[in-house]
């Protein structure tokens, strides 16, 4: 793909890395809108079918289904708070269909780095491995992908982050924790979830989180608290009437 504003295109925009001073600063005056999945259909190209088929087999469906409800939530959040984000829905699809990579038992066991990192490094490879001609990533493409990967556990409140990973961070949290409510209407949470079923994703999580820390007690998760982080998982309330 060609782009010429690949700052713009692929989501490398600086916005506030802190969600809370972002959100604070754009408040609208009305509430978030019901957004049917039908306005947030998957990119129709040939690298997101690619790297879909490629998720769907890496992916535990738990994992997989959680990935396509982040994908489907973060478009509904930036139609509300962040029209201005001009990056392509592809890139943003891409992203969220990898961010979780590092997380299958292969992954997890197959490195020592925390799974964020190794999940980037894997999406770098994947996005740009042309095996048997089929659709690639351009490069700044990739990189904006595995940027976002790499710092989608990255909560924190001081400098920036790129506008595509600030996105994957929002909607990841709160797929996982509930966090920001008031981001989403309640029947486009029913409407995603009904379509990709949690399938007791918060105990799922969990396990991931604690079975990472237990192997890795360096892991970067741990910067979001080794028992405080499952345990917001866990008692996730927005989401406990789809588990």
């Amino acid at each position: 793909m060609s782009c010429s504003d690949p700052i713009a295109e692929y989501g490398f925009s600086a916005v506030e890395a802190s969600a809370t001073k972002l959100l604070s600063s754009s408040a609208p005056s009305h509430p978030a809108a019901f957004i049917p999945l039908s306005e947030t259909p998957i990119p129709d190209t040939p690298l997101a079918a690619r790297i879909n088929t490629y998720a769907k087999s890496k992916l535990p469906e738990p994992t997989y289904n959680h990935s396509l409800r982040v994908y489907h939530f973060g478009l509904a959040i930036k139609r509300y708070r962040f029209p201005e984000w001009k990056f392509t829905d592809e890139t943003y699809f891409l992203a969220c269909l990898l961010h979780d990579i590092g997380t299958t038992d292969e992954n997890l066991n197959g490195t020592k780095m925390s799974f964020e990192f190794y999940g980037g490094f894997l999406a770098l490879d994947v996005l740009q491995t042309d095996g048997d001609g089929e659709a690639v990533a351009s490069r700044d493409q990739a990189e904006s992908v595995a940027e976002a990967i790499i710092r989608h556990q990255d909560l924190c409140e001081v400098g920036t982050i790129t506008a595509v990973g600030q996105l994957l961070q929002l909607a990841t949290i709160f797929d996982n924790t509930g966090a920001y409510p008031d981001l989403v209407h309640r029947s486009t949470i029913e409407d995603v979830s009904k379509r990709f079923p949690r399938l007791a994703w918060s105990q799922c999580f969990a396990s991931t989180i604690r079975r990472e820390n237990d192997r890795k007690p360096w892991a970067h998760t741990t910067a979001l608290g080794v028992e405080e982080f499952p345990s917001k998982v866990l008692g996730n309330k927005l989401m406990a009437p789809y588990e």
